[in-house]
């Protein structure tokens, strides 16, 4: 295995099993779709799990963790350890960015392999400025203030899902 020439630091770490109640879903539910999804601590990694249906203009399943506070000024990526399904994922970062009452996303897609372990490398330059999927001009990703982390699944495929994620590290 080839040398890292990085120090990575512990942004989150599912050892704890207090950390699950930091994690909340937020699906197509809240526009009248019937998409289901959530988070599950188990053994020590994140388990987002659930259904997308495109029922009722529905599609999107999605997972965060509030009330965070993290100054990621001293990084420029992030690195995750995770095992999926084969589909393809969005990891968010979220500041008090807002274009009126909706908070915004800063956002990258990554494809997952089925039933193996990937560990990528998500630089802060690759974030998007989303809102309810359409991506925004500004404002710019502000490293300082990340108030919440996610996941989204929103990839117009209709079944199930499975994403583990073993842990959430800044390099």
């Amino acid at each position: 295995m080839p040398e890292n020439n990085y120090a990575a630091v512990s942004l989150m770490d599912f050892s704890d099993p207090a950390c699950a109640a930091k994690w909340h879903a937020i699906n197509d539910g809240v526009m009248g779709g019937q998409s289901r999804g959530g988070p599950h601590v188990i053994d020590g990694q994140l388990h987002f799990t659930g259904c997308i249906s495109l029922a009722n203009n529905g599609g999107f399943a999605s997972i965060r963790a509030r009330q965070q506070h993290h100054d990621l000024s001293s990084a420029d990526s992030v690195l995750l350890r995770v095992k999926g399904d084969g589909r393809s994922y969005q990891f968010r970062l979220y500041t008090s960015a807002h274009v009126g009452s909706s908070r915004i996303a800063y956002a990258t897609t990554f494809k997952s392999i089925d039933n193996a372990w990937l560990e990528l490398r998500l630089g802060f330059s690759q974030l998007k400025p989303t809102i309810r999927g359409r991506t925004l001009s500004g404002p710019a990703f502000n490293p300082a203030g990340v108030e919440e982390i996610g996941f989204l699944l929103a990839d117009k495929s209709e079944g199930d899902f499975h994403l583990c994620i073993d842990w959430i590290k800044t390099i």
